[in-house]
């Protein structure tokens, strides 16, 4: 099958046609975008890592999305609305700008089809391009609550946007349009972030817990608790996922791989707690780097965190 035109994949695997019952998998399950795909989850790969290059970082998880469908095309079917492929955006030309502009086209695009646009990066710069979309659909303009599981704030200020920048881009794109920045970040290393960027956290009125308070029960508890009173109050959320926030042993394929990070147990702990809430219009996961995994094993734990988000999330209205 193939998405949109120039991003060809072909979704293949294992099919158990001695086995009764239902046995379905991903790579039998996904459908090609096409113009009357309505609901469900619409797949966007973004194949970009030039925000990566510009922010000194490991490159290579421009090769992402291929690598996650890959993982995500052997997962059996439980559930699973319709899953639409659309494709990937890509960044030949360095004009990652440009390729955020398509980026939050597609995502306008899925919204306007009632469809969840779940995104496979691809750097953390991905973040500007889908809340481009968010706004160009008129999603979520009052009360969207962005929800970042991450070990990085990337509320950093440079003369360009890269994959430190984008949640600041975002700040400022509130600001000028007198819209709210609620912004909470799970996750935050105190060996990742620097002095700085925890003080202009502060200032901005951003919502922090710590890899450290994630370690334990009751830890995750408060975490917990202190989300879903945010979901309450919120109109809508935009979830976003850096893999780097999990423990370098689980997720060793990322730019920046976490020393200590936060059990996936944990993180799947507060996506089902955003999932619980029934607001979820745009997802995406970011960072998967093939060229440093080790066994396929980030690939397999992205394309969990995938599924897991396609079964449990409501459509779009």
């Amino acid at each position: 099958m193939s998405g949109f035109p120039g991003n060809a994949l072909v979704w293949s695997g294992r099919t158990d046609a001695e086995e009764s019952g239902v046995t379905t998998r991903w790579h039998q399950h996904v459908q090609a975008l096409a113009a009357d795909s309505h609901g469900g989850v619409t797949l966007l790969g973004f194949a970009v890592d030039e925000g990566v290059r510009r922010n000194h970082g490991r490159c290579g998880a421009a090769q992402g999305p291929d690598a996650l469908r890959a993982a995500l095309a052997a997962i059996p079917v439980h559930g699973e609305p319709p899953v639409f492929d659309g494709g990937d955006i890509e960044c030949p030309d360095g004009d990652l700008e440009a390729a955020q502009q398509r980026l939050a086209a597609r995502v306008a695009d899925a919204l306007r089809r009632a469809s969840l646009p779940l995104v496979l990066g691809g750097g953390h710069e991905v973040a500007w391009g889908s809340f481009q979309g968010l706004m160009a659909a008129g999603s979520g303009l009052d009360r969207l609550l962005i929800v970042n599981l991450d070990a990085h704030f990337d509320l950093r200020r440079a003369a360009h946007g890269n994959s430190g920048t984008p949640f600041l881009q975002i700040h400022d794109w509130c600001a000028t349009h007198g819209a709210a920045f609620d912004y909470r970040v799970f996750g935050i290393s105190r060996f990742a972030n620097t002095r700085a960027l925890f003080e202009r956290a502060a200032e901005l009125g951003v919502v922090w817990h710590e890899d450290e308070a994630l370690q334990t029960e009751d830890g995750l508890r408060t975490a917990c608790a202190a989300l879903a009173r945010d979901l309450q109050g919120c109109a809508a959320v935009y979830l976003t996922i850096c893999l780097d926030v999990l423990p370098g042993a689980v997720a060793p394929g990322v730019s920046a791989p976490a020393p200590l990070g936060v059990p996936l147990a944990r993180i799947e702990a507060l996506i089902d707690t955003v999932l619980a809430s029934g607001k979820l219009i745009a997802a995406e996961i970011a960072e998967l780097n093939p060229a440093f995994d080790r066994d396929g094993l980030t690939a397999r734990v992205a394309a969990r965190i995938a599924a897991r988000i396609a079964r449990g999330a409501p459509c779009p209205v």
